[in-house]
């Protein structure tokens, strides 16, 4: 089930964004990054499992297993992207923004999702 996988993945997501934090540091002028990680990795994720636990029918689609992966896709690449975040080198921002370009994708298509499954 897609939200068991979502629920997981976010728990991890937040283990690895606290550990990389920790160990090296938030980068000079990017220390918003993990916050961001944190709210679209963590927060968000989080939520759309709890969503598909409590409207199961909605989890069921095929729309809702690829906005998972997808969602998990940019959460991941946006933890990728602020590990190589260099400051000096601007093209360490492509990752994270082809991260934030997913998880835009993955966000839509849940708000497709909510107006299609949720009741008055």
């Amino acid at each position: 089930m897609i939200a068991s996988t979502m629920m997981r993945t976010s728990v991890m997501l937040l283990l690895l964004n606290m550990v990389s934090f920790l160990v090296g540091g938030a980068p000079a002028n990017f220390p918003i990054a993990y916050v961001y990680i944190n709210l679209v990795g963590v927060v968000l994720l989080f939520m759309f499992g709890l969503y598909y636990r409590v409207v199961p029918a909605a989890g069921q689609s095929t729309v809702a297993k690829t906005q998972g992966w997808l969602h998990i896709a940019g959460a991941v690449l946006l933890l990728v992207g602020a590990a190589l975040l260099n400051p000096l080198d601007e093209s360490t921002v492509i990752v994270s923004f082809i991260g934030w370009l997913v998880a835009i994708v993955a966000v839509a298509l849940f708000a497709i999702i909510v107006f299609r499954t949720s009741r008055d």
